[in-house]
């Protein structure tokens, strides 16, 4: 028999909630929190989208999107626009000011990937790299609405 993790799916909850929660305390000089910084951090790397996809992007319902928007458009970080092939949607697109805080911020982000994996050797960080694209890859595959998210995972979650 195979070793088994008492509960895994805890685990994960947990550690995802303590790096928010440290990437939040770092991040507080910007005034968004880390929700909004993963909505912005796509807008940035791949353009313009919809509420609706990014919805989708952050597993939230499009009501709660559209309120994280409201706020980040009120502080200047992003701002609605006509859907150039579809007249009745906007698009959600960056704005100065979040492109000019994008560096700083993505610095921000490796130093809490940095000190969340204090401790573990490099090996073991190539080995924890791959278990979760694998745990991503195989739960994606059960699940094939989300696979998308497979190829987000591996193009944006690389440890250095």
């Amino acid at each position: 028999m195979s070793y088994q993790i008492e509960r895994l799916g805890q685990l994960f909850h947990d550690a995802s909630r303590a790096m928010r929660r440290r990437f939040a305390g770092l991040t507080l000089a910007h005034g968004l929190s880390a929700t909004q910084w993963r909505l912005l951090g796509r807008v940035l790397r791949e353009g313009p989208a919809t509420q609706a996809a990014l919805a989708d992007y952050l597993d939230v319902e499009p009501i709660s999107v559209s309120r994280l928007i409201d706020r980040m458009e009120s502080s200047g970080w992003v701002r609605r626009e006509s859907h150039p092939e579809d007249r009745r949607a906007k698009i959600i697109v960056a704005t100065d000011q979040a492109r000019a805080a994008a560096p700083s911020v993505r610095a921000i982000a490796f130093e809490c990937a940095a000190e969340a994996l204090t401790g573990l050797t490099d090996d073991e960080r190539r080995a924890f790299h791959a278990a979760l694209l694998t745990i991503i890859e195989t739960l994606n595959r059960a699940s094939p609405d989300r696979s998308e998210n497979t190829a987000d995972a591996t193009n944006t979650h690389t440890l250095k």
